[in-house]
């Protein structure tokens, strides 16, 4: 994290610095291409080509000739495709650190509800994805209060740390703003996927009682106070 921090403070500072200046910044790149030569090889082999005769296209000298490859590249482009590249690595990461958990247990309620619709041949799998999710051993309440829980504390204590890192190396206020918006996004759209599924699938008294979440309000409420 702190690498990818830092990755981005240097390349807004150079795309800051060359910012001024209306110059060309494509360079032109030349390399020489002997790939063409496997395949001539390959015809000699098959008795398809001559090594020796020169007066044909495809004699040795000729295919022996580099091909000279040119290909531009064009710094500026370069810039904003790796500051781009790495702000979504970094966006990804945090987004991890904080909802993994409710990232696997949306996927592992997805995969279940794919094989039912499917209809597997096996009777004890079909006996297994028959219960109801809330009877799976994974999405029991208690398993599900528990993951809640896992994220609650990783937005109380994890998501601060990571804050604390971008005010060190993003001293913009702007900067730090655009880079937490997906972040949030992502964090919210989390939590709105799994209260879908605590809605379609467990009581009023499960949700309230045992697993306990965090309304959407209170939790944009909280990620608005880090920035």
């Amino acid at each position: 994290m702190d690498g990818q921090l830092f990755l981005i403070k240097n390349l807004l500072i150079l795309r800051e610095q060359i910012a001024p200046f209306d110059i060309e910044f494509s360079v032109t790149h030349k390399e020489l291409d002997f790939s063409h030569l496997l395949e001539h090889l390959r015809r000699i082999l098959r008795g398809q080509a001559s090594l020796f005769d020169w007066s044909r296209s495809t004699s040795l000298a000729r295919t022996l000739s580099p091909r000279v490859l040119e290909s531009q590249i064009d710094a500026k482009k370069e810039l904003e495709k790796s500051l781009k590249t790495t702000c979504e690595e970094f966006i990804m990461s945090v987004t991890k650190l904080v909802v993994d958990p409710m990232l696997s247990f949306v996927t592992k309620v997805t995969a279940v509800k794919v094989a039912m619709s499917s209809g597997s041949q096996n009777q004890k799998a079909e006996s297994v994805l028959a219960k109801p999710l809330k009877d799976q051993a994974f999405a029991t309440p208690d398993k599900v209060a528990e993951l809640v829980q896992k994220v609650a504390a990783a937005i109380q204590q994890e998501l601060p740390i990571v804050m604390t890192k971008m005010k060190l190396y993003l001293q913009n206020p702007s900067t730090r703003t655009i880079l937490f918006k997906p972040i949030k996004t992502n964090i919210m759209e989390a939590h709105v996927q799994v209260q879908s599924l605590l809605k379609a699938e467990y009581s009023p008294e499960e949700i309230q009682g045992i697993i306990n979440m965090p309304s959407i309000q209170e939790l944009q409420a909280q990620l608005d106070n880090l920035l």
